[in-house]
């Protein structure tokens, strides 16, 4: 991930996340631990590739808002309706570089609402209004904290002017 070794806290965080849903909670409960098992690995793995693609996609993104948390991996999105203190994949993420917007300070959601689409390729339309239109992640940055979004982890801070 960026060149960074995986550390024992993210497997730990993983594993513990995957323990708690309450389906594999039920399988241990009912004597199903081999199944409960095999299905925590298949999530451990299948998250660690969420953070993997979260650290090497150009346009990869965390936003909170009102409506829950959402990780922009391209054409794949992870999301939970719990704010980002309550989504652990979202918070690794995050701690581990990939740029987070939070849209709750927002308070002109029309305005928000007909911002365009994070382009999912990391380019962008020349033109970026109207509908169905798509910018670059750091133009959709510039746009969102004009309307009084709070940047974690901004991207714009490592280009050169």
């Amino acid at each position: 991930m960026k060149g960074i070794p995986m550390q024992a806290g993210v497997l730990r965080v993983l594993r513990a996340t995957a323990a708690s849903w309450w389906r594999h909670r039920e399988l241990r409960r009912t004597g199903q631990t081999r199944q409960a098992q095999r299905r925590e690995r298949e999530t451990v793995l299948r998250d660690l590739g969420y953070l993997k693609q979260a650290a090497s996609l150009p346009n990869a993104h965390v936003i909170c808002g009102e409506g829950g948390t959402f990780i922009h991996l391209g054409w794949t999105t992870v999301s939970t309706f719990a704010p980002i203190e309550r989504f652990p994949l979202a918070a690794l993420a995050v701690a581990r570089g990939t740029p987070f917007i939070d849209v709750r300070p927002v308070t002109d959601v029309i305005a928000f609402a007909n911002l365009p689409r994070v382009a999912r390729d990391g380019s962008g339309d020349p033109e970026p209004s109207g509908s169905g239109k798509s910018v670059s992640l750091t133009t959709y940055i510039d746009m969102v904290e004009g309307l009084g979004a709070r940047i974690l982890k901004d991207p714009r801070s490592h280009q050169s002017a």
